[in-house]
């Protein structure tokens, strides 16, 4: 019988009762939660950095996505709010598109 211990998405447990296997859950507290959301942020970039293809590394781009989405919420921000403060700072600093790789500044 396998251990997870971790947080899943919230259809796991039908999913699982519809192969005719038990389980058990708990549903987690609000500071369980958050500590939890972030170790599976860890995970799932984690599991994107090891993606040997496109296909695989948009899978799990899509699972990171998800995770930001309830990390905004927990936070109280919608993602349309998350977004809004990406641009701004990409409108103030840029974005990542360039490829710009900074060695070192020097004070003179």
């Amino acid at each position: 019988m396998p251990i997870y211990n971790k947080l899943v998405r919230d259809k796991i447990p039908m999913i699982i009762e519809k192969t005719g296997k038990t389980f058990t859950t708990r549903v987690l507290s609000d500071e369980e939660y958050i500590e939890h959301l972030r170790k599976k942020a860890f995970e799932e970039l984690e599991e994107y950095m090891s993606a040997e293809n496109d296909e695989t590394a948009i899978e799990e781009l899509a699972d990171v996505l998800e995770i930001i989405h309830a990390l905004a919420e927990y936070h109280g921000a919608s993602i349309e709010e998350v977004e809004e403060v990406r641009a701004e700072k990409a409108e103030k600093r840029g974005g990542f598109k360039e490829k710009i790789f900074l060695i070192e500044v020097h004070d003179e």
